[in-house]
């Protein structure tokens, strides 16, 4: 079974921007890498179809939207890896193949 790329690469983009702000003390830097990973994925989301990417990234930005106050209940870390394990999940339900 071959996995999308996409949900290696939102994965990434969570976790990593999570890391890159809390690591640099630079929230913007997180913001660039949570960003990019996103455009990417967008656009490769929007190959598939428009309604596709819209709801991904609807998702995506969702996930990094719920971490924060999920954070405030079951800390920074296990939150970021609860959301980014529900994104990854959804977006491999949704761009496998047959």
């Amino acid at each position: 079974m071959r996995v999308n790329p996409t949900v290696l690469v939102s994965s990434a983009g969570l976790v990593g921007g999570f890391a890159a702000a809390r690591y640099t003390g630079r929230r913007e830097l997180g913001g660039v890498v949570l960003a990019g990973a996103g455009a990417w994925c967008t656009r490769e989301w929007a190959r598939q179809s428009p309604v596709v990417a819209a709801g991904l990234l609807t998702g995506y930005l969702g996930a990094f939207g719920a971490s924060h106050p999920l954070a405030k209940k079951i800390g920074a870390w296990p939150s970021v890896f609860a959301v980014t394990a529900a994104t990854a999940a959804t977006t491999h339900a949704v761009t496998r193949k047959g």
